[in-house]
This record gives structure tokens, sequence and C-alpha cells, in this order.
């Protein structure tokens, strides 16, 4: 026997359930609700009881055409027979009933559309006189009857009750209208509530278990809730695992490699480590066959102690008198120069000798393939000479020895191969390998004997390179030109380099515009071991940067992504632990000497930034390098220093109009200097002012207390100044039994009734002292002064050099001590 529930046979008969729990309950029927269960039976009895309910009607049906009929004739019989439209009022009631049954049995569509059909507006009279109706255009599926002047409606004459004023029709039509809504939403909201007793009885849909890799790749470093993410667990589990194995990590926080693979052994994981990332900053080389390697001409170095010659020898070579245009006749910026010498080319650096430009003579030893060493005959091997040598050797470079001023008077040859041999380097003649050529830059003596061993010696190294690639260099020296922008000087090494090519050279790139050689012509193009000025850059690079020919996205990116290491290098450098804390508060008396640096070339900027920074060897005043930048000194030199309180040092550069003026609004020091020695002077001098002042103890004399007279205002020490003298604003200690009891200052010094500034050995005097009234006889009294005295910042910085050297020494012997324990 089929069961079937009451909202089902609610959606079968298209009715409401309501409806079906009544029929069932006037049938005797048991039905709580609407998911009650009922038989065939019911069914059955439901299924009658709609059908006769729906029956009824069919009997005047055929009436519902009726109420079609246009509305125009109608109106016409009204208009002739006002009588008439009482029965057509009649008409009107029972086509408004025949639509409610076709709605019921429609699911009301029929009674809507016999709303709309249906809609003939009355005649009304007003005053005795016949007017035309008006359609009403409402949805009210009734025709409005006619009515008099005085308002009375008509009865119904189709056996429906009428209201005067329509309202029972009106209540009729939306009736039957909220019917049928009514049972299209009760279907719906039976359906809902279907849907959702169903989930509440329902069984809930099982977990699924979410799949763990058994086995993954993992970077050098990677952060927590990377790590998890991979393992397919919550950061909040790792961070457990880690607190748990004794390792405090945020889920932001990187881990290396061995701790990540030993986090997730403990979850079940194999780990494998990934090749490293291919850095963004780096250039990708490229392999030149043997076969495309040609010739390329010997880069020279020459290099040696300051006033050795090296400049005047360059310029015997280049017939040019480079040394005049020099500051005080040293050389301070790297020249790149090429020569021709019996058909062939040979290219010089020419690098100062100053011990300031360490750093410039190391860059130039190693872009180089031969040094030549100049030594002068009367002076002999110096310290910068040995800094050189060591840097030649460190290069790999093979080194040629200029024994230069072998005209002068004092010159001594074979005493310099003497000092030599003890560096390493023997003559040939000795039965070394080093080549030595005795030459005369002011007499061109031995010149072409120095040429040739140059190309002697690059003929044995057979150095070749390919023309034919994308251009690879190194920046000799850049500078800021007012006129031009960025200017650098490259030495291009391999490949050739075009007007065109974009560029990257360190954290700057762009595109060459132009390039100049040598002897200030334009070129289109630069070979190997061609040193040529290019302009074109975004912004002044660093000297010894490589320079490489690249796609210009590619040169942008690498370029930035160099920036940003850049930066975020410079970030971690700013963090501070708690004991760089603690040094700090320790060292909180330490005075900071500001400087803004401001050179023509980058290289200068640099030897002259290290030349400052090396005076930083004492606890007392140091420099601290703000700012220092290529360039004339501009406004925002003047302000950052404004900012900072810091002095301008301007190398070969001047400041212009604007900051001139602004730095005496400012009271900013500009300083500028044309020589390196006579700056890093100044800035000696200037942190000597800056140390403490330093006193010292100077013994006037002694003085012996012989008989102590009270006055009722003081207590007076009757002395005798056994030695020297005693002053009214000396400083006294009183010593008694050879030990000092007191150390103070003298209240008044009188002889007799007066008052007296100073008392001379064999006088007596009387003496009365601040704070103190316990004097006994026989105590003597020591008058001292304390005088300053003149300190340097190189006395400061041996102190404080010796001052570690102790502290070393005390720290050795307590490690010691406790090793024995």
């Amino acid at each position: 026997m089929s069961k079937y529930r009451v909202y089902e046979l609610a959606k079968e008969f298209n009715t409401d359930s309501k409806v079906i729990l009544d029929i069932l309950k006037r049938n005797k029927f048991k039905a709580a609700n609407n998911f009650s269960s009922v038989g065939e039976e019911e069914r059955t009895a439901i299924k009658n009881s709609l059908s006769n309910k729906g029956a009824k009607p069919q009997a005047k049906a055929p009436a519902a055409p009726a109420a079609q009929k246009p509305a125009a004739k109608p109106v016409e019989k009204r208009a002739e027979k006002p009588q008439a439209g009482k029965q057509n009022h009649g008409n009107n009631g029972s086509n408004g009933n025949n639509g409610r049954t076709e709605r019921n049995e429609r699911r009301g569509d029929a009674g809507r559309n016999n709303g709309n059909g249906n809609h003939n507006g009355g005649n009304r009279a007003a005053s005795g006189s016949n007017r035309p109706s008006h359609s009403n255009g409402g949805n009210s599926g009734n025709n409005g009857g006619n009515r008099n002047s005085n308002g009375v409606g008509n009865n119904n004459r189709g056996g429906n009750r009428n209201d005067r004023r329509n309202g029972s029709r009106n209540e009729r039509g939306g009736k039957s209208d909220r019917n049928d809504r009514n049972n299209r939403f009760g279907s719906k909201n039976d359906r809902n509530r279907r849907g959702r007793n169903n989930k509440r009885g329902g069984q809930q849909a099982p977990k699924v278990e979410i799949a763990h890799p058994k086995h993954i790749k993992l970077p050098e470093t990677i952060a927590v809730k990377d790590l998890a993410s991979k393992m397919s667990y919550t950061a909040a589990e790792v961070v457990k695992k880690l607190f748990m194995m004794g390792v405090m990590a945020t889920i932001n926080q990187e881990i290396d490699f061995d701790t990540a693979a030993l986090v997730a052994s403990e979850f079940g994981v194999t780990c494998e480590e990934l090749p490293p990332e291919v850095d963004p900053t780096e250039i990708p080389e490229i392999e030149d066959d043997p076969k495309t390697l040609k010739l390329r001409p010997p880069v020279v170095t020459v290099m040696g102690h300051v006033d050795h010659g090296k400049t005047s020898l360059l310029d015997c070579i280049r017939n040019t008198h480079v040394q005049t245009h020099e500051a005080g006749g040293i050389t301070q910026h790297i020249g790149a120069y090429q020569v021709n010498c019996k058909g062939k080319k040979i290219v010089f650096l020419d690098t100062p000798g100053h011990e300031a430009f360490t750093a410039m003579r190391a860059r130039g030893a190693q872009i180089t393939d031969i040094a030549i060493l100049v030594v002068a005959a009367d002076d002999g091997v110096m310290p910068q000479t040995i800094e050189a040598i060591h840097h030649a050797k460190s290069a790999g470079v093979p080194i040629i020895v200029a024994i230069n001023k072998i005209d002068k008077p004092g010159a001594n040859p074979d005493r310099v191969k003497q000092e030599l041999m003890e560096q390493g380097l023997v003559p040939e003649e000795y039965g070394g390998d080093t080549i030595m050529v005795p030459v005369s830059a002011k007499k061109q003596i031995g010149i072409d004997d120095l040429l040739e061993m140059v190309l002697l010696v690059a003929e044995v190294k057979e150095l070749k390179a390919n023309p034919n690639r994308d251009a690879r260099g190194v920046i000799v020296e850049a500078k800021l030109d007012k006129g031009r922008g960025p200017v650098a000087t490259v030495l291009v090494q391999n490949g050739t380099l075009r007007i065109g090519d974009s560029v990257v050279c360190g954290t700057t790139y762009g595109k060459v515009r132009a390039m100049v050689n040598d002897r200030g012509e334009n070129v289109k193009k630069a070979g190997p071991s061609v040193p040529v000025e290019i302009l074109g850059l975004n912004d002044v690079p660093e000297a010894g940067d490589i320079l490489a020919v690249l796609e210009e996205k590619q040169a942008r990116s690498i370029a930035e992504a160099r920036i940003e290491r850049q930066r975020n290098n410079l970030i971690k450098s700013k963090k501070v632990s708690l004991d760089d804390l603690f040094h700090q508060i320790q060292e909180g008396d330490i005075k900071d000497l500001n400087i803004v640096i401001k050179a023509d070339v980058q290289g200068s900027v640099e030897a002259l930034s290290s030349s400052l920074l090396k005076l930083n060897k004492n606890d007392e005043v140091r420099v601290s390098i703000v700012h220092s930048g290529v360039g004339a000194v501009n406004e925002s030199d003047v302000m950052l220093a404004s900012a900072s309180n810091a002095l301008i040092i301007a190398f070969n550069v001047r400041p212009d109009a604007n900051a001139r003026k602004l730095a005496d609004t400012e009271n900013i020091d500009i300083r500028t200097y044309r020589v390196i020695y006579d700056a890093i002077n100044d800035v000696k001098d200037a942190m000597s002012g800056m140390l403490k002042p330093k006193y010292k103890e100077v013994i006037q004399g002694r003085v012996e207390i012989r008989q102590v007279m009270k006055f009722s205002k003081a207590l007076v020490a009757g002395s005798y100044v056994l030695e020297g003298k005693i002053c009214n604003n000396s400083k006294i200690r009183i010593i008694r039994d050879n030990i000092e009891i007191f150390d103070g200052e003298i209240d008044s010094l009188r002889r007799f009734k007066d008052e007296v500034k100073e008392v001379n050995a064999g006088y007596e005097c009387g003496i009365s002292i601040v704070d103190f009234r316990d004097f006994k006889e026989g105590d003597i009294i020591e008058a001292y002064t304390m005088e300053e005295i003149a300190t340097t910042i190189a006395d400061a910085n041996k102190a404080a050099a010796k001052k570690r050297e102790e502290e070393a020494k005390a720290a050795a012997a307590k490690a010691k001590e406790n090793a024995k324990d």
C-alpha cells in the first residue's frame, strides 16, 4: 500500500498543504502536519473533494466569453438607455465570479486574464446628464457599474452579494489573486521547509582528509609559513614543533635548510635542497671560442711612491705635460692613455702614488696586464713602493721596474736593486726574472728600452680578446660634469663598445650616447684595451664597477635588483643588538665630526673618505661622513650639512652661487681643497680641537703650619713658606704624616692684616681654607695648579692604541688563568 506525504499531495493537486489538512480533518482522517503520511484512501478522498469543488463553477463557465465583449457596445447602450446599466452591472458580477472559478482551476491564470480583460468603465450620471465612461487601467478584474448623481450603487443580479461602492467586487477579484499567490508561495515554502528538514534529518558529510606530501624540495632558506604550506600543515603546528625543538621562530621568520629538514622529518616528510637560484644581479658570462680571439694591446699600469716621477715618465712617453695641470705636482686621478710604439699600441694607466689612493692603486693593478714600478734612484724603496709591489703580486701581474732619476747627482741604481731584492724582486742580471730598466724622464734616457720590454712581455703573455661580441669593461674613473652629466672612463676588456649600446655598470644603467677617446676625439666604437669616456648613464657609477652591454630591459632590471640588494643590506646593517646598544651607551661621550664630501671624480671621493675614516682610532672624537658624492656643492648639500651640523669638504669642486648664499645664511663652513694633504691636516686639527682638554699638575710651593689661630669668624693657620710660593688662587692639599687628608682651595691669604696675592719662600703668612678647620701644627700645605696640555689627534690615537693593547694583554692573561683552572 502506497504512502503519501501531505506536502506531496499538495504539490500533486496544485494546492496548499492547509487545504489538504482541512479536507482530511473534514473526512475524519488523522494528519498532524504536512509531513504526515496518508494512504490511498485519504488520497482518493482528497481528489474527490477537490474535483467536486472544481465542478460547481463549470455551469457558469460558458458565461465567461460574455465578459470578453468589447467595452464600446455597452457604453453606447448605456448612453441611449441609462437604465440598462443595471443589467450590465449584474453581468459584470457574474463574470467576476466566473473568473474566480477559472483561476482556481488554472492556477489563477484565467482570473488574471479576466481581470485585465473585463475592464468596462460604467457611465456616471452627473446632474441628470450622461457622460462617456473612462476606462480604468487597474487590475481590479471587475466592471464599474453606473452610478447616479446620488451615488447609490446597484444590487447584484448574478446571485453574488455586491457592495454599494463595488468594494465587494474588488474584494473578490483581489481575493482570487491572493489565493492564487498563496498557492504558489505555499508550495515554494513547502519545498524550502522540506529541504531544511532533510538537512536536519540527514547525515553530515564526512570530513575530507588532507593529503600530506611525503617529499618536498626546499631552497637554502624558507619562511615558516611557506614550509607549512608545502607540507600541507598549519603554520601553528610548525611553530609549535620548532618551539619543542628549542627554536623560537615566528611564521614570517626564515629558517635554514637544515632546520627546515629537521622539522619536516618530525612530520614524516623528507626534504631535498633545490639548486641555488640564479642571482638577478649577476651578469651572464659568455665563453669565447678560442678561434675568435685576436691579439689586443697590453694595458700597463704605472705605480710607485709619490714624487718618484711616474707622471713625468708617462708624459715623456706621450710627449705631453700632464703634470703641469695637477695640483701640488701630484696625480690625484686615474688617467688612461693610449700610445703607439713601433707600430703597436700600448695603453697606460697612471695611478696616484700617495697613500690615500691605496684603493685606486689596487683597482689599477686588478685591471692591468703589466705593472711598471717606478722607483727613484736617489730615494730608493719607500712605503708606497712596497705597497704597490704587494698589489701587483696579489693581482698576479708581471712587474717591470723603471729606476728613474738616474741623472741626479745622488742616484744609486745598485742600492735600489738591492732594496728591491729584499722585497722579492730579483733582477735578471742577478739570475732573477724581474726586468729593471734605468731611465730618466727629464732627459728622456732609456724610454725606448722600457717600451721594448713592455712589448716583449706582452708578446710572451699572448694577450687576446674577442672583438666581435658584446663589450665588457671596467670603470676606471667617473665624474659628474655640469654640462654633460655623468661621465665614466671605461677601459674595454673584451668585445666592442658602440654608440647606442645599452649598458649596466654597478647600480647604474643607460645607453651610450657619445664616446670620447683620450685625445678628446669623438669615436663611434671602442675595441679591446681601448680607454674611452662614455656619456648617457643615469647616475655616476663607482670606480672599479664592471660594465656590460645587455638588452635595455635586462640592464635596467639588473641595476634595480642591485639597488634593492644595497638597500636591504643597509637596512640589515642598521639593526642593533643589545650588545651594540650597551656599547653605544658606553660611548656616549664620543664626539662626532660630521663631514659632507664632494669631489670632481668618484675615485677622489673614495680616497678622501677612506683617509678620513682612518683617523677614527681613538675613543673621544671620530669622523662621521654624512654624505659623499660627485659634483659641485649644491643647495641640498648645504641643507644636509645644516641639519646634521656638518662641515663640507669640496675637493677640486666649487659651490654654486645658491649654495654659497645658503651657506652664509646657515653658517655652514665650506672648505675647498686641491691637495689631499691639506684636507686631511685640517680635519686632524679640527678633531684635535674637539678632544677633551688634558691637564697636568704643577707644584708651586710647600708651606708649613706653625701655629693655629682662632678668631670669631674664622680659623687661621699661621704658616711659613718653605719653598716656592703660594698664591691666593692656588689649589692646595694638606699632608699630615705623609698622608693626604684634604684637597681644596684657599679662602684667604694674608700678610699681617693685608690680603695678598702671593707669598714667596722665607716669609710668613696666614691661611684660611674653604670647608676645612682641622688644622694641626706641623701639617704641610702643598700648593699646586693644573695646566692644560696641548694634545693632537695623533697623540689620542696612540694613547687609544696603547690602551687597547693593554686591555688585550690583560684579557689574554685572564684567559690563560682560566685555562689553567
